[in-house]
């Protein structure tokens, strides 16, 4: 399969978000935005979890550090939203690679708990520097603030535009990378590291070095969510934003590209159409998610991967 195929298709997909856009009513336009500046974040988990075989229970510290370095930037030193997008990037950056530093002298069980144990300590760190972060309240970007380039991203349709933005470059930055040779080594870890090993690769650098991009990317996301939304709170550094990511990934498909969205996307409406039927929602997507994990183990683009092989990377 031509590698010009996977590459076509994720361009028409990235074409048709951007032309729905234009079409959308407005209750599912600002649904999309948030989906995918989501889906970015699964993107970004991805690369660590369905690449690499990094199981980490602690992603939303990432999340976190690229929502609160973007925020802080604008809150305590005026930052221009473009130079405080930046400094929530080498938040990420930084964390993920003093992180990946400690996290990967371990291993299996072992790395999802250290992973876990660290993205607690900077949820504790969050609450304890109320003084600053506004603790568990957390606290709001003024419309004000949200300009960038002279662009309202309070507005609608900035804001969609937006997001479509930090989707296309999470997406296509994730298939330049699993299709180039870096992307093949960290497949081969995942399949079988001791022989990665003895072929002469230094498995310990390419997995800091996924890390690094996926905690990165992870905080571009938590970056962007904070700006279009105007909302940095604890909550999105809390045990639950590092399960939601698993949970897309898994449903969308582990190690494709294009996966990440497709989960997110399904499990955002799946809980907004049965929280519509029932309080008891969470039991209706609970009973949808163990039938399709049964039916579907590889995830929704990752069956469709078996049908046309080449073209979701």
């Amino acid at each position: 399969m031509s590698r010009a195929h996977p590459v076509a298709l994720h361009l028409g997909f990235l074409a048709v978000l951007f032309a729905l856009g234009f079409v959308l009513p407005d209750y599912h336009h600002g649904n999309l935005a948030r989906v995918m500046v989501l889906a970015t974040y699964a993107i970004g988990y991805n690369l660590a979890f369905g690449y690499a075989g990094l199981l980490s229970l602690g992603h939303a510290m990432f999340f976190a550090a690229g929502m609160y370095g973007m925020g802080l930037a604008i809150r305590l030193f005026g930052a221009d939203p473009a130079l405080a997008m930046l400094a929530g990037l080498v938040a990420g950056l930084v964390l993920s690679l003093v992180v990946g530093a400690l996290a990967l002298r371990t291993a299996g069980v072992a790395f999802m708990i250290v992973t876990l144990m660290f993205a607690q300590a900077v949820y504790l760190t969050i609450l304890l520097a109320g003084e600053w972060t506004r603790g568990d309240e957390g606290f709001v970007i003024q419309a004000a603030e949200r300009v960038v380039l002279g662009v309202d991203l309070t507005g609608a349709m900035a804001r969609y535009f937006a997001a479509l933005g930090v989707f296309a470059v999470g997406l296509l930055a994730a298939l330049r990378l699993v299709t180039h040779p870096f992307g093949k080594a960290l497949v081969a870890i995942r399949e079988n590291e001791e022989r990665t090993r003895m072929l002469g690769y230094d498995t310990q650098r390419l997995k800091l070095g996924a890390l690094a991009v996926s905690g990165t990317l992870s905080a571009l996301a938590g970056a962007a969510y904070g700006l279009l939304f105007g909302y940095a709170g604890a909550s999105f550094a809390g045990v639950q934003y590092s399960i939601l990511p698993l949970l897309w990934v898994l449903l969308g498909g582990a190690g494709t590209a294009i996966g990440p969205f497709v989960g997110t996307l399904f499990m955002f409406y799946l809980i907004d159409l049965a929280s519509g039927v029932t309080t008891a929602y969470m039991l209706i997507a609970g009973v949808v998610l163990v039938l399709l994990t049964l039916f579907a183990p590889q995830g929704i683009v990752g069956g469709a991967r078996r049908l046309f092989p080449g073209w979701f990377p």
